[in-house]
């Protein structure tokens, strides 16, 4: 089971952060990632690269001992975990923050609004799913240059983002 939201929140600790993510994955036996949604392009995007790091894992094909940075790089099309982080990691301040939810146990379902209100709750965020609608500028944030954005009609841009995502498999 995959689940992508989208929150706002002001960020102040990063490794606070982090830990209070880790032992909410914990305590809700799920993996929990957080990517900034300034870079994301869709929900799309994030089942993507949630699907490629499950076949990786699955496969024994993954590159990190992480199934949450597995997904980040999925997420980000780079290969290296520090570009990774670079591009589509988490920075201080205020941010539009996608959280990634995956229960590698239960194929179909969903975690329950009351969990989500919990987590959130924890990391202070308020749920914003439209800081997930990408846009032309999102994909150049993202790397696809001018040449790429007018190879294919605007109701495709998505397709460029799942490629790139594709693409890890490939230059891994």
């Amino acid at each position: 089971m995959i689940e992508i939201i989208g929150t706002k929140g002001n960020i102040q600790d990063i490794d606070l952060f982090f830990k209070q993510l880790l032992n909410l994955s914990k305590k809700y036996e799920i993996i929990i990632q957080a990517i900034d949604a300034d870079i994301v392009y869709g929900k799309n995007h994030l089942i993507s690269a949630s699907k490629h790091a499950v076949r990786a894992f699955d496969q024994r094909r993954n590159s990190t001992n992480s199934f949450a940075m597995e997904i980040l790089l999925y997420a980000s099309g780079e290969r290296q975990i520090q570009r990774a982080i670079q591009k589509v990691g988490i920075k201080k301040g205020k941010v539009n923050i996608a959280l990634v939810f995956v229960d590698k146990t239960q194929e179909n379902g969903k975690i329950s609004d009351i969990v989500i209100g919990e987590i959130l709750k924890i990391l202070k965020l308020i749920r914003d799913d439209k800081v997930l609608k990408g846009d032309a500028n999102t994909l150049r944030k993202f790397g696809i240059a001018q040449h790429e954005l007018i190879t294919v009609p605007e109701s495709k841009h998505g397709d460029l983002i799942l490629e790139k995502v594709a693409m890890v498999d490939v230059i891994k």
